[in-house]
């Protein structure tokens, strides 16, 4: 059967706009109307795990119900403590936290005010009718715009849409991508159509803006329930959302290794282990970028079945690369206290006893200005 694509959701908004999940005062007020000139910013991207408010507003987890012990208290404490976690990170809170599984734009705004004394002055938060849990970002420097994405498929929605920021630090723009794809809830065949198609919706954008700028630098980021060897996992017998540059995913996907293909990448990005970006094997059109799991990280971020998964990425663009303006300098997964347990895995959240912080682990990756 023919699959249909059609757009869902394609809100485009500026940051100042009030009411709609976003706004540019978030806890405080920004000392300046310019971004800090810095030679180095610092970002987070950080599944926090389900993070419901004490409201009960019927879309709950059944562990976040009043009647399930959930309360205003427990929601408070649980933010102080996530907040705690944030301060303490090595070099101090990043300067831009993008975030996933939050329940509203209050909760968001409910950690910035938490985080107070490091001016997180813009934030926004977007999610899909009839779902529980969305993304958000906060983020010490003025939002350009912002947009909002999403796509149905043969009828089915993903679940979240792709947040899409535009921001610029030192005069320098940036555009980031904050994702949280299809869970494999349901088996991994059957849901990757949904992760294919939040991977649709990047390739898009990758390419408008290309056209647009091809010097801006794309950062995105966030938990995409597929590992960075998700087709060495698979037997390398199915097109996932994330490909490696391998001869076997360019038979797998129909391209014969000409150029002038590229009409065929439609809904599967390529990693590539190269800085920058580059592939070998499939067209040199093709649209790739780097995740530091290639070098950079390890282990993983998320531990299910007794096994480290590398699930949450950041996925950096060309222009990360070329020597001018904001570079790509490090990444590094926060597998430390308090984000680990005595195991050394994600000290993961038990809302009945209120211990733990998220059963994922952040990200945190650091660019550096080059250049005056």
């Amino acid at each position: 059967m023919k699959t249909v694509y059609k757009p869902l959701i394609l809100s485009i908004l500026t940051a100042v706009l009030m009411g709609m999940g976003g706004c540019d005062t978030a806890g405080t007020e920004p000392k300046t109307a310019e971004p800090d000139r810095r030679n180095a910013i610092t970002i987070m991207t950080w599944n926090v795990q389900a993070l419901f408010d004490g409201v009960e507003a019927g879309n709950e987890y059944d562990e976040y119900l009043n009647s399930a012990g959930w309360s205003a208290e427990k929601y408070s404490g649980r933010l102080n403590v996530i907040a705690q976690a944030v301060e303490k990170i090595e070099g101090g809170a990043p300067d831009i936290l993008a975030l996933e599984e939050l329940e509203s734009a209050r909760v968001l705004e409910d950690l910035a005010g938490g985080l107070s004394r490091f001016h997180y002055t813009a934030s926004y938060f977007t999610g899909n009718p009839g779902y529980s849990l969305g993304v958000g970002i906060l983020s010490r420097f003025p939002f350009i715009s912002v947009k909002s994405h999403s796509l149905t498929i043969n009828g089915e929605t993903t679940p979240r849409p792709v947040l899409e920021v535009r921001l610029a630090v030192n005069d320098a723009p940036l555009a980031l991508f904050v994702c949280h794809w299809k869970s494999k809830l349901g088996g991994d065949d059957a849901t990757e159509a949904l992760r294919r198609s939040s991977a649709r919706i990047i390739l898009r954008r990758l390419r408008e803006i290309r056209k647009e700028d091809p010097n801006i630098p794309a950062i995105i980021m966030g938990d995409f329930n597929e590992n960075y060897d998700e087709f060495y996992r698979r037997n390398a017998g199915a097109i996932c959302a994330l490909l490696p540059d391998d001869p076997r995913a360019v038979s797998l996907t129909g391209f014969s290794g000409s150029a002038g293909e590229t009409a065929l990448q439609t809904d599967f990005i390529i990693l590539s282990k190269s800085k920058p970006p580059a592939v070998r094997y499939f067209p040199p059109e093709t649209i790739s970028v780097y995740d530091p799991w290639a070098e950079e990280l390890q282990n993983g971020s998320y531990y299910y079945q007794n096994k480290w998964e590398t699930i949450d990425h950041f996925l950096l663009s060309g222009p990360l690369f070329d020597g001018a303006e904001w570079d790509f300098d490090s990444a590094r997964v926060l597998n430390e206290s308090p984000f680990t347990n005595a195991k050394g895995s994600p000290a993961a959240y038990n809302p009945r006893t209120g211990s733990g912080l998220s059963d994922h682990l952040p990200l945190l990756l650091t660019l550096k200005m080059i250049g005056p």
